[in-house]
């Protein structure tokens, strides 16, 4: 008999760490337990070793481990990385702080950008000069190098980014300076923008470059010490990250490139809820993920998600990546169109300057976490608000291991209701839908604000808190279908293990596109197509039929600022496939920008190859069963909803006891990673994936 294989993926949160088991069958096995921002790879091995030693599993049967990190995120945003140093072309030491006019408040004139990653003191200039076509101007002088390595060991720097100007057009001058200082000063990280990013665009590449630098030292420390402590659990199992595009990479990797992980627990999570979307037929819906610190939205139509060119980091929470741009440095790797909002559980509830409640952005996290864990917390936060409501068990979360107090938190509410002279209900329910408005500017953000109607979408509800909030939420955006997955309160953790291994490649190619000859684009396809190639082998995917590549070329008006990413229809370029280019461009112009201008020319930008790793054996299986299944509750509960709907005593149902029967709200369903809330009005069934759908009844007439 074959022994049972299981495969497992982490998830780190702001509040929770996420553990998810799946073996072939399909059967779930779960553990949330609080992260540990000191050191989140303590809070993977405690919440794994649990899990294993709940199950009675040899370690040796765990053939994948998939894991999501906000390392990177935290690393800038607590602004603790490294000491780094930046190396440019003399005459651009100031590129950082130039960069481009673009504010996320344009008529807010307090805004400020967050100060530069290298102080300016630590950005060096070499008199090096690439042109324009590639030609070296001025070579480097290893004299002038010599002198700088000494400069730079007095101020101690622990990396190097290197950044030259037109490097994109000939890498020669980068690829010196690396070599050289690899060899002199070993012990520092070094991060090359024609390796990161090869393309035309000094501050975009210099910060892409700079960024990288800056976190490299501490997310390959993180790596290294997560496989470790997976070693200690004797887990040989190899370690995939997932990256910000929705595609799983080596851990190895990920440590000389952590820019394409700044995304990576949300990328899960959207990931993993367009294969459910797809598996079941579900159409087109609106992602929202509510965890403990943030909550999320996305956007999926006809089965796909939108990708970016670039994302932003360190500017706080963003409101859509195309639409609200400058706050933050750029980073240009391919990232999941998210909108991002400060609101989540533990998002603290404060009064304002005005005398009203503000909801956020400020979060308790996991420590000391809500005042309800009994952990240390004073401020009252939207969990708070909940457990007093009665949308969440007062006597314990997470199948009993999380103890809430209950009274600590009613006290606290009932303290502010106090000083804004209202009710502790009124307060409480204050915070739940102010904490809603603020996550309905998230959904705005994906949907309205880019000419969609949120009432033409399902809403698809995960994280901890998402299917709490999500009828509520649903309500004001008019809504009228939700769907809980299996395991919504991990569903980070879960998508993980539904991702492909995945890569990209670019290559710079700044020409017309009427000056291009099939015989050029075709030598720079199949560059890419065989570094993909080998790539991919390498990792086990030596069959033809597991090797997927794509050839999108980055594509603009000569003259234009941004480019649009095209595919190409085949990896064999003849005249067709230019003038499919155009074509493509054209639509896809009109579908971002709304018109197109059939008498310019197009520009290259540059060619990436998207290659993906498809394994044997399908990554989701036909259905998804949770099989250790701990809810502690009582079969009814009062719970509050509204002023005009005021308390009502209400069943407490589990997910397996919706499979025979549909129900009619108000209702609360009760697991062990989430709660979800059936408002009056709605009806809560179960699919045939197991998945929860809430409909909203139509009102009668009078």
């Amino acid at each position: 008999m074959e022994e049972a294989q299981y495969r497992l993926g982490a998830d780190i949160g702001g509040t929770f760490t996420d553990i998810v088991l799946i073996d072939n069958d399909g059967g779930i096995y779960s553990k949330k337990v609080l992260s540990t921002p000191d050191d989140y790879s303590q809070g993977i091995e405690t919440g794994v070793a649990a899990l294993l030693n709940e199950l009675s599993l040899p370690p040796g049967n765990i053939t994948e481990f998939a894991h999501a990190t906000t390392v990177a995120t935290n690393t800038i945003i607590e602004r603790k990385g490294v000491k780094a140093a930046l190396i440019t072309t003399k005459g651009f030491r100031d590129v950082l702080e130039l960069g481009r006019y673009r504010t996320p408040r344009l008529y807010d004139i307090h805004f400020r950008k967050p100060e530069p990653l290298v102080e300016r003191r630590l950005r060096f200039e070499l008199d090096e000069r690439t042109a324009s076509d590639g030609n070296i101007l001025k070579s480097v002088d290893n004299a002038e190098l010599a002198a700088l390595i000494k400069t730079l060991r007095q101020h101690n720097v622990q990396a190097i980014a290197i950044a030259f100007i037109n490097s994109y057009a000939n890498p020669e001058n980068e690829r010196h300076v690396a070599q050289y200082l690899a060899e002199h000063m070993p012990e520092v990280t070094l991060s090359v923008s024609t390796k990161l990013l090869p393309q035309i665009g000094e501050y975009e590449r210099t910060s892409t470059t700079v960024v990288n630098a800056y976190i490299r030292p501490v997310v390959q420390t993180y790596v290294e010490s997560l496989q470790k402590r997976l070693h200690a659990l004797q887990i040989r199992a190899p370690l995939g990250i997932m990256q910000s595009s929705g595609g799983m990479a080596p851990g190895s990797l990920i440590a000389q490139r952590p820019i394409y992980i700044i995304e990576s627990g949300p990328a899960a999570g959207v990931l993993g809820s367009q294969r459910v979307a797809r598996h079941g037929n579900i159409g087109d819906l609106i992602v929202f993920d509510m965890g403990g610190t943030t909550a999320k939205a996305t956007i999926i139509v006809n089965n796909q998600y939108t990708l970016c060119p670039e994302t932003e980091v360190g500017g706080g929470a963003a409101l859509g990546q195309r639409m609200v741009k400058g706050g933050g440095f750029p980073v240009q790797v391919p990232t999941i169109d998210i909108a991002e909002v400060g609101a989540g559980g533990g998002s603290i509830a404060a009064i304002d300057d005005a005398g009203g409640i503000r909801v956020g952005p400020r979060s308790a996290g996991a420590s000391p976490g809500p005042i309800c864990y009994n952990r240390g917390g004073t401020d009252p936060t939207v969990t708070d608000a909940n457990l007093v409501l009665g949308y969440l068990n007062p006597s314990a979360l997470v199948g009993g291991e999380l103890s809430l107090n209950y009274d600590l938190a009613k006290q606290a509410l009932e303290d502010l209701g106090k000083q804004l002279g209202v009710s502790t209900v009124d307060a409480a329910y204050g915070i739940h839908l102010i904490a809603n408005a603020t996550m309905l500017r998230a959904l705005s953000g994906v949907s309205s604000e880019k000419g969609m109607d949120p009432s033409d979408f399902s809403l698809f509800a995960i994280g901890g808190n998402g299917p709490v909030h999500a009828a509520t939420l649903a309500e004001s955006a008019g809504m009228t279908r939700i769907t809980v997955p299996p395991v919504a309160g991990l569903f980070s953790a879960l998508g993980l293990l539904f991702a492909d291994v995945e890569h990209q490649f670019v290559n710079a190619f700044f020409r017309k596109l009427e000056n291009t000859t099939v015989e050029l684009l075709q030598d720079i396809v199949n560059s890419l197509v065989d570094e993909g190639t080998a790539l991919l082998f390498s990792e086990g995917f030596t069959d033809s039929t597991q090797r997927h590549i794509e050839i999108h070329a980055d594509i603009k008006y000569t003259g234009q600022s941004s480019s649009l990413p095209i595919e190409l229809p085949s990896l064999q370029v003849d005249t067709q496939v230019l003038t499919a280019l155009s074509e493509r461009f054209s639509d896809a112009h009109y579908k971002t920008f709304g018109y197109v201008s059939p008498a310019e020319q197009l520009q290259f930008v540059s060619i990436k190859a998207l290659c993906r790793g498809l394994p044997l054996r399908p990554r989701m299986p036909e259905k998804i069963r949770r099989s250790n299944e701990k809810t502690i509750h009582s079969q009814s509960r009062k719970v509050y909803f509204g002023p005009e709907a005021g308390w009502a005593e209400v069943p407490v149902l589990t997910r397996s006891k919706l499979a025979s029967a549909s129900i009619v709200g108000p209702a609360i369903i009760e697991e062990y990673d989430t709660t979800t809330v059936v408002r009056p009005g709605w009806k809560a069934r179960c699919d045939d994936f197991n998945n929860i759908v809430l409909e909203r009844q139509p009102e009668k007439s009078i």
